[in-house]
């Protein structure tokens, strides 16, 4: 008969938790690394008075903010190339639905996270509880079903020892590479504290590993193929080259053929910068090298990418080519109506160098990719140059850039700035350029830069974040203060919403609601943002000019706690250099002329008159 320990179900979760781990590079260590808490009625007796006895197995860290500890949580994992995650717990009500928009940024990056929000009594002994939510129609609803759209796995837990089967289940979603994504286990508060005898073989210690698809050997001999009678090819590198860590095969197969390499915003690091074949960034954001590739191949090989519309210029960018696409999700494989290579990227790239053997592009295409590489980087050098007395975002990139060093990770989210980013971060290595791009959510900076730090401690970590998105969600920076984890926030003052700003008035709106300037207001606010992130405990200053930028930054470097650099920004200047199209409908019916034209422009490239 098998031996059984007695404990609360909130006490069982955690100690299984604990008792997961991953092998990374040789090394055995904890798959999670450990939970977020906001403790409130609804899970600070069960799940608080078990993770206090855990602290020494399975930290606990205490948030500002449900959905910014959910976003640290988030990039931890991301840092982390999707081998290891984070929990996060929260009461019910509104600590849960906090937690909603970081969940569904996890579920559109496919990035793990676990979590576990309180919720409402599986007795209904007291309804209705506190914050709870009741449906007419439906008395099973809770606000926890929120998150049943943004989870690749979700479960509510009415009886402890139903996690015996949900949080094996929960452990095949986070670690799958298919599947991979948020994990939502609602805990009714009241089945937390009850107890259960469990199985000591549930606490079993389990190292998973990371699966790699081979790939099918038709679909991997017809990729080959294609390639050898290819006379333009061109891989287009995602964040599945990350999550495989496949970048040395890429960096070898891309040198060994010639083949040209663009990256998305998930793949930007795939190679460094200055490697030959790299041709940086693609699509909307892309460099004028990468899109000019993009335009003369005549095959498409997508790489470990969703195929998001800034990457394929809303579809526009690689119209009427041959398209491959290596990915290990069969729904991603066969977007666009690609030829599939169902595999993972490192397995894939692997058996493809094989079947290649010798084979390479002609001199005609490598030289034409290295005349567009050098064409641009003397873009770069005048985007990034001083020189404005209000800088553009491109100045401030470049001084942070050459003050950052090879070994720093850049975090950034929404806005005008990861467009910039993407066109002119130059990255050194891979795990150096960190930008959510999938959901584009301001607010993820900060917190995303904690999130970073906990992962790799040994990166400087450089958050760049605009005034708007600063103001959204910017609490965790008084937790990275708290916990010792330093990082530093350049933070670009343009006095509103700049990016949609221009947005706005490039589909022919009038400016209106987005800069402070053309909102409504009786007396325009002065935040002085520098006091303001003294007062949640980093050290900060503000300085005019990239001069001034570049030495506060060596000073920043200096110091043995967060940081924060504030500088005003032009609103208007962006780098006209590279870009694509980006299919942003315009109203059929205004009264502006601007609106009228720029609806006729609309029309002229839907209809596919022109590119």
């Amino acid at each position: 008969m098998s031996k059984t320990v007695r404990l609360t179900m909130a006490q069982a979760l955690t100690r299984y938790l604990a008792a997961q781990s991953v092998k990374i590079g040789g090394a055995t260590v904890p798959y999670f690394g450990g939970v977020w808490a906001i403790f409130g009625h609804g899970n600070v007796a069960g799940m608080g008075e078990a993770l206090a006895g855990m602290t020494g197995e399975l930290p606990t860290y205490r948030a500002h903010n449900e959905q910014g500890m959910a976003h640290a949580a988030i990039a931890f994992a991301k840092q982390s190339r999707r081998q290891r995650a984070m929990a996060c717990t929260s009461s019910i009500g509104p600590g849960a639905t906090n937690m909603v928009t970081a969940a569904a940024l996890a579920h559109v990056n496919r990035l793990p996270v676990l979590f576990l929000p309180g919720d409402v009594y599986a007795t209904r002994r007291p309804d209705p509880v506190l914050q709870q939510i009741e449906d007419f129609a439906d008395a099973t609803v809770s606000a926890n079903d929120c998150f049943k759209p943004v989870s690749r796995y979700f479960d509510r837990i009415t009886r402890p020892e139903q996690i015996l089967d949900a949080l094996p289940r929960a452990m095949a979603a986070l670690t799958d590479p298919a599947a991979c994504g948020p994990v939502t286990l609602c805990l009714c508060q009241d089945v937390q504290a009850e107890a259960f005898d469990y199985p000591d073989s549930f606490f079993a210690a389990k190292t998973w590993s990371q699966r790699r698809v081979r790939p099918d050997k038709g679909e991997l001999a017809a990729l080959a193929e294609a390639i050898r009678h290819a006379k333009a090819p061109l891989i287009v590198a995602g964040g599945g080259v990350m999550y495989s860590r496949a970048e040395g095969a890429l960096a070898a197969l891309a040198a060994r053929t010639g083949i040209p390499v663009a990256e998305t915003q998930a793949g930007k690091g795939a190679l460094a910068w200055d490697h030959p074949q790299a041709l940086g960034s693609i699509g909307v954001t892309g460099t004028s090298a990468a899109n000019a590739a993009a335009e003369a191949a005549d095959l498409v090989i997508g790489l470990g990418t969703r195929l998001q519309d800034f990457t394929t210029g809303s579809r526009t960018l690689f119209a009427g080519k041959r398209l491959f696409q290596v990915n290990v999700a069969q729904h991603d494989a066969g977007k666009h109506a690609a030829e599939p290579v169902l595999g993972d990227a490192r397995a894939v790239l692997e058996e493809l160098g094989d079947a290649l053997g010798d084979w390479g592009v002609s001199s005609d295409w490598r030289d034409a990719n290295a005349a567009a590489v050098g064409a641009w980087n003397a873009v770069w050098d005048a985007a990034t140059a001083a020189g404005n007395a209000v800088p553009s975002d491109a100045q401030v990139i470049g001084a942070v850039w050459r003050q950052a060093g090879e070994d720093a990770t850049v975090v950034c989210a929404a806005g005008g700035l990861p467009g910039e980013l993407h066109k002119l971060w130059r990255s050194h290595r891979p795990g150096g350029y960190h930008v959510e791009y999938g959901f584009s959510c301001m607010g993820y900076e900060v917190a995303g830069g904690l999130g970073v730090k906990m992962a790799e401690p040994e990166r400087d970590v450089y958050v760049m974040v605009g005034d708007g998105s600063y103001l959204m969600l910017n609490s965790e920076l008084a937790t990275s203060a708290m916990l010792g984890r330093k990082i530093t926030v350049i933070l670009l003052d343009n006095r509103g919403y700049g990016c949609i700003n221009r947005l706005q008035q490039g589909t022919g709106g009038r400016p209106f609601n987005n800069l402070l300037a053309d909102s409504a207001h009786e007396a325009l606010p002065e935040i002085d943002f520098a006091a303001h992130a003294r007062s949640l405990g980093a050290a900060a200053e503000k300085v005019s000019g990239i001069g001034e930028l570049e030495a506060a930054l060596v000073r920043a470097k200096a110091s043995p706690k967060s940081y924060v650099v504030v500088i005003d920004t032009d609103p208007m200047i962006t780098t006209e250099a590279g870009g694509h199209w980006w299919d942003v409908a315009v109203p059929e019916i205004s009264p502006r002329a601007e609106v009228q034209a720029a609806r006729r422009e609309y029309e002229d490239r839907i209809s596919g008159d022109r590119k």
